[in-house]
């Protein structure tokens, strides 16, 4: 179970948000991570990556496009 995000989370977040075309600076990554992971739209409008705490990163970032999509959706 992962205690803290580290850099290795963070760079797997990025390369995804990178190939989305979305800005770093439009992103809030906490350094706590949660069970279930998730994607959310905060008020300043920025988009809040919180990483799964019980997946493997490699596999949970699979599904980041997806909720990146729902997340701006709504």
């Amino acid at each position: 179970m992962l205690e803290v995000v580290t850099m290795r989370e963070i760079d797997a977040i990025f390369a995804v948000t990178d190939a989305l075309g979305i800005h770093r600076e439009k992103l809030v990554i906490p350094l706590g991570p949660a069970s279930p992971g998730r994607v959310r739209r905060v008020p300043s409008a920025k988009l809040e990556i919180t990483v799964d705490a019980e997946r493997a990163i490699d596999d949970w970032v699979k599904e980041l496009p997806r909720l990146i999509a729902a997340a701006q959706a709504t």
